[in-house]
């Protein structure tokens, strides 16, 4: 039975020895301290941390009765058990009446081994529990270190848990800067030394950190490596102090208490394991802190090239309109105003340049079309958008009567986004779906929306038209990207890129499934609907 620290209060070598040979002898090995006057007993129980306390009736200066009163006073809940010459029930009775937790005659000794065992027992049982219970708040407090972004958020931790996992009275987070040990944070009873620095060679923190190891002091005023007069205006007696990281320790962290407290394993255990934790946590941080510097300086470089090139984009286009319009006036002129009138191969140049620029102004159109896109604010509202779409076939159709389209929607859909942008993107995805289905007889286009089990809302436009090979579709929203040659369908390339981008400034997404020959559908979602007021 290793691990109990009795105080002995016994006058009489010989009754000592045998008490001890009496437990010996039972495998019961404790470390005693034996004290055999007053003065020797008040030294210990001040300055030493005892698990049980035996007595006789008296030693010189202090009655037995005195003694176990001082305990109770200066060591609450500390078993005190009398081993006595004294035989008579009535005295035993009054002893324990007065507050001993047993009383052994000295004829009876073969009962204190049992006794001793029950307290060795009860106290593996306290062990036990606090050992659970610190380890179930020591996963607590991984947890919240696993999700810390921030040195500060580490601290705040680390101050709450540091005191609580040990029930000390005061914990102490240091970091180490440079030569000198930084006191970030505490938590105590009393003031220590928050804000402060020391060199490494004049703290235990230092030391801990200079020497990458725990150390655990029982009596700091017998320590040479305690800077005393430091301790003396604080509470401390006891300490454990253990380093944050093993390999080149970057802080420490410290337990204190104000009464004499020989650390056990467990707590240092327990505290080493936070510190530990606390080295991962800060390498996260730093991770974190560098990653999310990164991202924000790349996204700010997109953001400023993005403003460039729309700006680019923008200016080209508007300048490049005075110089086109020039082309297609002079073109124009050629062909209507020539005497006599241009024929053969000189009508077929002009008539070409004419068709090149006509075909350069439609992409200029395009091109400030996406920049205003890009630029544009969105102004959320209501949008009968089935209504919309009805309205823009109905054009379609208009402009070409001589086509038979089937045509499916539901008039009465209605959805929240900014009217101009949504009839912008419907504009590009009915014209899209209207001449890629030009080529059928059947034609048939339909616009409507799905109800996905996790709540969104998904449209759907979707023609049977000539569709494409789903092999190319990363290419599909690229701005001047083209699936289909301009002889079988004319246009720039750029309608897609506009519906995407409206679609992504709602914070929707867009996608296709197409096969071809067979049509294509194109997906797409908008923020979900507010409820009506």
């Amino acid at each position: 039975m290793e691990g109990l620290q009795i105080l002995h209060l016994e006058d009489d070598t010989l009754d000592a020895e045998l008490v001890h040979r009496e437990v010996a002898r039972l495998d019961i090995q404790p470390r005693w301290v034996t004290v055999s006057s007053s003065e020797q007993f008040y030294d210990a129980i001040e300055n030493t941390r005892f698990d049980a306390i035996l007595s006789d009736n008296r030693v010189p200066g202090i009655e037995g009765l005195q003694a176990l009163e001082v305990a109770r006073q200066r060591r609450p809940g500390m078993p005190f058990i009398f081993v006595s010459g004294n035989t008579d029930p009535r005295w035993a009775e009054h002893c324990l009446e007065a507050g001993a937790t047993d009383y052994v005659p000295k004829d009876q000794l073969f009962r204190l081994p049992s006794a001793l065992r029950r307290l060795h027992d009860a106290r593996e049982a306290e062990r036990l529990a606090a050992l659970t219970r610190g380890r179930a708040l020591l996963v607590d407090l991984v947890k919240e270190l696993s999700l810390a972004r921030s040195v500060d958020a580490i601290v705040r931790i680390v101050r709450r848990g540091a005191r609580e996992l040990n029930q000390a009275d005061g914990a102490t987070l240091v970091m180490r800067e440079g030569d000198f040990c930084h006191y970030v944070d505490e938590d105590a009873i009393g003031p220590l030394w928050k804000g402060g620095r020391f060199p490494l060679d004049a703290c235990i923190s230092g030391w801990a950190m200079l020497n990458r190891q725990a150390v655990a002091i029982a009596d700091i005023y017998q320590d040479p490596r305690i800077p005393h007069d430091a301790y003396r205006p604080t509470f401390v007696k006891s300490l454990v102090m253990v380093p944050i990281r093993a390999e080149a320790p970057i802080g420490a962290i410290g337990n204190y208490w104000a009464d004499p407290h020989d650390a056990t394993p467990d707590e240092v255990q327990l505290i080493q394991a936070l510190a530990d934790c606390c080295s991962l946590a800060f390498e996260n941080v730093a991770v974190y802190e560098n990653l999310e510097r990164r991202v924000q300086q790349r996204t700010a470089e997109l953001q400023e090239a993005n403003s460039e090139l729309e700006a680019f984009t923008y200016s080209v286009s508007h300048d490049l309109r005075a110089p086109l319009r020039a082309v297609q006036g002079y073109g124009e002129m050629l062909l209507a105003d020539t005497v006599p009138p241009l024929q053969g191969q000189p009508l077929l140049f002009a008539q070409n340049i004419l068709a090149a620029s006509q075909r350069m102004n439609t992409l200029i159109e395009d091109l400030l079309g996406l920049s205003k896109v890009t630029r544009a604010q969105v102004r959320v509202q209501s949008v009968h958008i089935g209504a919309m779409a009805r309205d823009i076939l109905a054009t379609l159709q208009t402009a070409w009567p001589q086509r038979s389209v089937r045509v499916e929607l539901d008039p009465s859909l209605v959805a929240d986004g900014d009217a101009g942008l949504l009839r912008l993107a419907l504009e590009n995805l009915l014209s899209n779906a209207w001449k890629f289905t030009s080529k059928r007889d059947d034609a048939t286009i339909s616009f409507g929306v799905e109800a996905q089990k996790d709540g969104r809302l998904v449209y759907c436009v979707r023609d049977n038209g000539a569709g494409f090979d789903m092999a190319y579709v990363q290419q599909l929203f690229e701005p001047f990207r083209r699936l289909h040659r301009e002889s079988d369908f004319p246009g720039t390339g750029v309608g897609l890129a506009i519906v995407r981008r409206v679609i992504q400034k709602h914070g929707g997404e867009i996608w296709v499934a197409a096969e071809k020959d067979k049509g294509a559908s194109f997906f797409f979602t908008l923020p979900a609907r507010r409820a009506a007021r």
